[in-house]
């Protein structure tokens, strides 16, 4: 006796035993998804297995990305091999760091403002007041002789030619950048250094040479003042700190100058002192060289120190 067939689906006998009942799949998965089985594949009229939608795109996306890998990696180390370096260097470009501010340096711009008064007050004050005023602050013989600490701070406080110097530029960028290097107190000893040892060895052979009788007495009453003295030594200081090229270059250019004027000879003792100054500069690299190494020793990172930092 065939079996009833109701709507395509096989159904029991009634009279045969029922089985026991098994519990399906899907509930068993969605109880516990670790002991649900394995999903059987798809399959066509054909009998061959079917890819699921979900496992073919994910094997599109693993073939895409890993295609596309290479470029993002070429890309990558393009941007790495031309875009940054070029923005560090155009980040390190500070052209206002050349010259004086308040918080950076602050010794040059505070030294600049009174220059720029002096400067000032000798362009148009009466000319008497002016002339009386730089002869009692020249660094002369008589006036070393008498007050000579006086004398060689108040010589510091002119500009001889005025602003229109060219020691001026040379003043605001050589001190700037000796400054941020080694510091305020330390940029004003090296000046103050090269403008008192300049000034006494120019001015002491004048004496000796008025004693001996080979100048006159009115030798002894020149007008000697001005921060030509005090540039020098900063432009000979601050050389050993730059790099050799550039170093060099500075040397040569203001040694050109220096040398240019001594072949002149206009004023062969001023002369001569830019010389002498030139060298106090020079002398003054060992000690500002370990000076400038220990302090970049002293606030250098360690490699666990800079990863701490945020």
């Amino acid at each position: 006796m065939k079996r009833p067939v109701t709507s395509g689906a096989e159904t029991t006998n009634p009279a045969a035993p029922s089985a026991p009942s098994v519990p399906s799949a899907s509930t068993d998965s969605a109880a516990d998804p670790a002991l649900a089985p394995a999903a059987a594949p798809v399959t066509g009229l054909d009998g061959i297995p079917r890819q699921r939608p979900l496992a073919v795109e994910r094997v599109h996306a693993a073939v895409a990305s890993a295609g596309s890998a290479p470029a993002a990696a070429e890309s990558a180390l393009a941007t790495t091999g031309s875009a940054r370096p070029l923005h560090a260097r155009l980040h390190r470009v500070r052209p206002w760091r050349l010259f004086p501010t308040p918080t950076g340096t602050p010794f040059t711009f505070g030294y600049a403002v009174v220059l720029a008064v002096t400067s000032l007050i000798a362009e148009y004050a009466d000319p008497d007041l002016v002339d009386r005023v730089l002869q009692a602050s020249s660094t002369d013989v008589a006036h070393l002789a008498q007050s000579p600490v006086r004398v060689l701070v108040a010589s510091a406080l002119w500009i001889a030619g005025g602003l229109t110097s060219a020691y001026v530029i040379a003043f605001l960028l050589v001190l700037t950048a000796l400054e941020r290097r080694i510091g305020g107190w330390r940029t004003a000893g090296v000046f103050l250094l090269g403008h008192g040892l300049a000034t006494l060895a120019t001015e002491i052979p004048v004496g000796l040479s008025v004693l001996a009788g080979h100048l006159p007495e009115s030798s002894l009453h020149r007008y000697d003042y001005g921060i030509s003295f005090g540039v020098a030594t900063s432009v000979g200081a601050l050389a050993g700190l730059l790099r050799p090229w550039l170093r060099w270059t500075a040397l040569a250019v203001f040694g050109w100058m220096v040398l240019g004027d001594l072949i002149a000879f206009t004023d062969p003792m001023t002369n001569w002192g830019h010389t002498m100054a030139l060298a106090i500069g020079v002398a003054t690299w060992p000690l500002l060289r370990r000076v400038t190494s220990r302090t970049t020793t002293g606030t250098r990172e360690t490699p666990r120190t800079a990863r701490a930092c945020p």
